[in-house]
């Protein structure tokens, strides 16, 4: 099993092109921008310059608009979550070239580069090659595949310098974004068309990666519509083994995309964006994997008073995916040549949302959606999954009351009602109690439920020769995980120059995936809900501001996992196979602006070991310290220079996978690049 997707399937076959509906909507739009350009001359381009660009001070940092807690702006100190965010400022200082690098940055997530091109993220534990409790969203576009209940990685990606922020949530999210948010949620947020006038470009290159560049584009199309064209490209070459040589995992994309803000009216507002993605990269069984991808996203707000808002959204999206298998044999015995797996997936979801007052106590927001999935797989001769083509109908409705207990303590009630095609209906409620100590401390607890609904790996896999000769498969009677997790936070600005936020958290599982045998035969080994356990930890991150122009950031992370098997039931792996996690993680992180208009920003970071258990018997990756630094130099107010270095304390490190021959390890990177804004 683990062998079958110990990679993200993704890539991009070059000069393939996918028809579809979409691809066509997808150009009319951009048609129609490029028709329509007015002209932004420099003088009033509204663009930030180099020399605007600073760095957030504690109270700037504790009184950011947070979204993803309430589902409405808040203030960070005010949320009652473990929310952690991730600015602009914050990702161009690191250095970073792609989102995961990026998500580095957030101390409540553990991230593990697996090779080139593809990653291991996670929330608080489960951080297997199959990992599948961890929400993603981009600009409210959930970017999940039913093949797994996870994330793509390497096909998820944006230019960095149009991203506004990343809100990081550790923590069940069930009871607002549904099924799959049960570890965490990740939202990440791009700026307003109105934020990016001008031109901005960048290019680079050096180790890793080879070479990249990326332009982006503002213009309006009349007094109160802005738009925004970007493209971008990077090539990554290949990472090594342990003895040096080469791994064949080079990785090259593409991507071009647009969006379009307009403040229609004083109470409404429009936005339509879209994004298109092509490349390739190569995987160690042989052969490239290939990917493609295209959406297209349409949101409208109205303001009806300042506590009272209603939108609605909706977004189509279709990738294609192809992934090489090698032959599998037992011993000396072919019993199934190499092939391809092709998957085909479309998305088409709608979101409707509400809030507003009831008197002065009580604040509430409420929804409904609906989202359907198409998806389509060809088998290679190894896997494949019965049905072939599903269509599945995902239904959902919210309701959340937060209730003014007194001034400083209110208490928020919510869940949300799923019906999907394999369980039926799912019930995630959460309450919430927050206390707001003075302007600038907090303490909030939460008790919540969540679920991971299963996936086609789960309930459809055929894995093996099929039809005579089947391994591994789905489990017809496979369920929803669950979670019960209880929570408690502390967060507060100290004083003008320091700020501190710690969580504490112990979540109950129950029917986590097992592997089973069949009676008799013992083969096929199928999927079963045969686990269960808990987990406990604490997340801290500070801030300390030495002075205006240097500043200091630490986190630290403990997490304890005890999984096991339910009396009188069987797993394969005695309840190890669901987790791969440190137990241990901390990170600190100094961003200083030097005479002569000159940065310096560095990272070091320290990851316990991590046990794996994707292999024939349990292996470990060992624990290791790394560094990351950036040095930049303003040449002028619009051009920016700057040298990177990642990973600077080993020529190459494992920081996931399977301790043998072929694990792959990251090696040292340095590399240039230059930005320019007009």
């Amino acid at each position: 099993m683990q062998s079958l997707w110990i990679r993200t399937i993704v890539g991009l076959r070059d000069g393939y092109f996918v028809a579809g509906e979409i691809r066509r909507i997808w150009f009319v739009c951009a048609w129609v921008l490029c028709a329509s350009v007015r002209p932004v001359a420099a003088a009033d381009s509204g663009g930030p310059t180099i020399g605007d660009l600073k760095q957030l001070n504690v109270e700037d940092l504790m009184n950011l608009q947070v979204t993803s807690v309430a589902r409405h702006p808040e203030k960070l100190i005010e949320a009652a979550s473990a929310i952690q965010v991730i600015t602009q400022e914050d990702i161009r200082r690191s250095g970073a070239t792609s989102i995961p690098e990026a998500l580095r940055l957030a101390d409540n997530l553990q991230v593990a580069q697996k090779n080139s091109h593809d990653w291991a993220i996670s929330a608080r534990g489960f951080n297997t090659n199959l990992g599948n409790k961890l929400l993603v969203m981009i600009d409210g576009r959930t970017v999940y595949t039913p093949l797994y209940s996870g994330v793509f990685w390497d096909a998820q990606d944006y230019l960095l310098e149009d991203i506004d922020r990343i809100e990081v949530i550790s923590g069940p999210g069930g009871a607002l974004w549904g099924a799959n948010a049960v570890n965490g949620v990740i939202n990440i947020i791009s700026k307003s068309a109105k934020d990016t006038q001008g031109l901005y470009a960048e290019g680079g290159g050096g180790s890793q990666p080879q070479e990249f560049g990326a332009v982006s584009y503002g213009g309006a199309l009349g007094a109160d519509t802005q738009f925004r064209v970007y493209a971008k490209y990077f090539d990554r070459g290949d990472e090594v083994l342990a003895n040096g040589n080469p791994e064949p995992d080079a990785w090259r994309q593409g991507r071009v995309g647009f969006r379009v803000d307009s403040q229609a009216t004083s109470r409404d507002r429009l936005t339509l964006q879209g994004d298109y993605y092509d490349g390739h990269e190569n995987v160690q069984t042989g052969g490239t994997g290939d990917a493609s991808g295209q959406n297209l996203l349409g949101r409208w707000t109205r303001t009806l008073s300042d506590e009272s808002d209603l939108s609605l959204q909706s977004y189509i999206d279709q990738t294609h995916l192809a992934d090489p298998f090698p032959s599998l044999t037992a011993g000396t015995l072919r019993l199934s040549p190499p092939g391809v797996l092709y998957d085909d997936l479309m998305t088409y979801d709608v979101d409707f949302q509400h809030r507003f007052p009831i008197g002065t106590l009580n604040r509430v927001v409420w929804g409904l959606a609906y989202r359907l999935t198409h998806d389509a797989v060809i088998a290679a001769p190894a896997v494949g999954f019965l049905p072939p083509v599903l269509r599945q109908n995902l239904f959902s409705a919210f309701v959340q009351d937060e209730i003014a207990l007194r001034k400083d303590l209110s208490f928020t009630l919510g869940t949300k009602l799923e019906h999907n095609d394999y369980t039926g209906f799912e019930f995630e409620p959460s309450a919430r109690l927050s206390w707001t100590l003075n302007s600038n401390q907090a303490l909030w607890s939460a008790i919540s439920r969540a679920v991971r609904t299963p996936s086609r790996i789960d309930h459809d896999l055929s894995e093996g020769s099929p039809p005579y000769f089947v391994i591994l498969k789905g489990g017809a009677d496979f369920t929803s995980e669950a979670l019960l997790a209880y929570e408690v936070g502390y967060r507060a600005q100290l004083n003008s120059t320091l700020s501190t936020s710690v969580s504490t958290f112990y979540n109950q599982y129950d029917d986590v995936r097992s592997t089973s045998i069949t009676p008799g035969t013992i083969l096929p080994f199928f999927f079963a809900n045969n686990l269960e356990g808990h987990t406990y930890g604490i997340e801290w991150s500070g801030d300390y501001q030495i002075s205006e122009t240097w500043s200091l950031h630490a986190g630290y992370t403990l997490l304890r996992e005890h999984l096991r098997v339910k009396p009188g039931q069987f797993d394969l792996s005695g309840g190890r196979n669901e987790t791969a996690d440190p137990e241990h993680q901390f990170s600190i992180r100094s961003a200083i602006t030097l005479p002569k208009h000159v940065e310096l920003a560095a990272g070091l970071r320290w990851v316990d070991t991590l046990q794996t258990n994707s292999g024939p018997t349990p292996g470990s990756v060992p624990a290791y310290f790394e560094l990351e630094s950036r040095l930049a130099w303003h040449a002028s107010d619009r051009l920016e220079l700057s040298l990177v270095g990642q990973n600077l304390l080993h020529n190459h490190h494992p920081e996931y996978a399977f301790p043998d021959a072929a694990r792959p390890e990251i090696e040292r990177s340095v590399y240039g690049k230059v930005a320019w804004r007009y």
